[in-house]
């Protein structure tokens, strides 16, 4: 079995796939930047242990990360006490033509996103990444990273309402029953929710118009669920798009894709 790892800002995402690509398990937790070796190898064997996976039968580890400060614990972790296949994957890795001005600004995580996109269903496509931050990553149904946009992430949002505000309480971000807030928390979930729907439609209908292509909208990242059901634009969602193409560029790293 391969573990997939995606270390975000807010939220490290790990899947676990069979050798044919087949997803076993996933699970979230907490990005942290204080953890020792041991606490994180302690915070993975605990995740194993209760989805039931044997450490003993991980084969190989394909990693992607935004937090460079963690790469060389993440590294020493799996290479000492987990596997010896370690597979870091870098923009330089993805094997999409990057249509951009600069190049090297675009992190590994959007080009991951973009390139499952395109190997899943080989057209072009606009990934919508509703994480710390909302990205909006465009691939052509030749294999193009195009570009995208950046917005401000949902929670990041809601967190910022909190902060800069002396009323507005802290709330938790679950599916709004109505546009129309019949108080405070109410009003709050409707503006976030269905606010980030009409800018996820607003967006995608620009960068539709300027890659003048007929592309796929896709929804992945922690948040999806609550956005996607209330924009119309979005035909698909795949909470952990990006662990996928890392299993496929571990395999194609080892020459096995």
């Amino acid at each position: 079995m391969i573990l997939c790892v995606d270390v975000g800002n807010t939220t490290t995402a790990c899947g676990v796939f069979r050798r044919d690509g087949l997803p076993v398990r996933s699970f979230r937790f907490r990005t942290r930047t204080d953890l020792s070796a041991e606490e994180l190898l302690l915070l993975l064997r605990g995740f194993f242990d209760l989805l039931e996976i044997p450490v003993r039968a991980l084969k190989g580890v394909a990693f992607a990360s935004v937090v460079p400060p963690l790469d060389g614990l993440w590294e020493t972790v799996v290479r000492r006490w987990l596997v010896k296949e370690w597979v870091a994957v870098s923009p330089e890795r993805v094997p999409l033509a990057v249509k951009l001005r600069r190049p090297e600004e675009v992190g590994a995580d959007r080009l991951v996103n973009a390139y499952a996109a395109w190997r899943r269903w080989k057209r072009a496509a606009i990934v919508v990444d509703f994480g710390t931050a909302t990205t909006f990553d465009c691939v052509s149904g030749r294999g193009e990273y195009l570009g995208g946009a950046i917005a401000p992430g949902l929670e990041a949002a809601a967190e910022l309402l909190f902060q800069k505000t002396a009323k507005l309480p802290r709330i938790e971000l679950t599916p709004p029953s109505e546009a129309l807030g019949r108080d405070t928390v109410s009003a709050m979930r409707s503006g976030l929710i269905y606010g980030f729907a009409g800018l996820t439609e607003g967006l995608v209908a620009r960068l539709a118009a300027e890659m003048g292509e007929d592309p796929l909208v896709v929804a992945t990242g922690g948040l999806a669920s609550l956005v996607a059901p209330h924009a119309p634009s979005i035909r698909e969602v795949v909470p952990e798009l990006i662990l996928e193409g890392l299993f496929w560029l571990y395999g194609e790293s080892l020459g096995e894709a």
